[in-house]
C-alpha cells in the first residue's frame, strides 16, 4: 500500500486539481482519482466519471485558484475559487477529500457564490484580497 505524507497530500490535490479543472487532461487525471472514487457534493454526478463528465460539460473558461490547504491523516481540505463556469459568480469552495493508497477516494464539500463588496455583510472578501467585479 502507497504510504503518502501530509505534504504529499496536499501536493497531490493540487496537482490533481490543476490537472483536471485547469489543463483538463482526463487521462493524466486517472492517476489521482480512485476507480471508487466516492462522490457526497450535491452539485456532482457520482463517481470518478461522474465528475470528469460534469468538468467535460463545463466552459473552457473553468479555473481553480487554491488559497490555503490544510491536511490531517488521510485527509485534506482546500479553499479554493472555481471561476469561468458559465455562472454569474465564481464558487468559493471548502473542498474535502480523503486519501487512501495515494489516490483521492472520497469527496465532500461546501460551495458558496463569491460575494461582490455590495453583497459581503463582514466587508471582507471571501477569497484572497479584493472583491470580485461583476457586470
Amino acid at each position: 500500500m502507497v504510504q503518502t505524507t501530509l505534504e504529499q497530500n496536499k501536493k497531490l490535490v493540487l496537482d490533481a486539481f490543476d490537472t483536471l479543472f485547469n489543463k483538463r487532461d482526463y487521462d493524466a487525471a486517472e492517476q489521482f482519482w480512485s476507480e471508487g472514487y466516492i462522490q457526497h457534493s450535491a452539485h456532482i454526478p457520482p463517481g470518478r466519471d461522474g465528475l470528469f463528465e460534469l468538468v467535460r460539460g463545463l466552459p473552457s473558461t473553468l479555473r481553480y485558484e487554491n488559497q490555503l490547504i490544510v491536511a490531517e491523516g488521510d485527509y485534506v481540505i482546500a479553499h479554493g475559487r472555481f471561476s469561468g463556469t458559465g455562472r454569474p459568480a465564481a464558487w468559493v469552495a471548502a473542498d474535502i477529500v480523503r486519501f487512501e493508497g495515494g489516490k483521492l477516494v472520497e469527496h465532500w464539500d461546501v460551495l458558496q457564490d463569491e460575494a461582490t463588496e455590495k453583497e459581503s455583510a463582514s466587508g471582507k472578501p471571501m477569497f484572497g484580497d479584493r472583491f470580485p467585479v461583476r457586470t
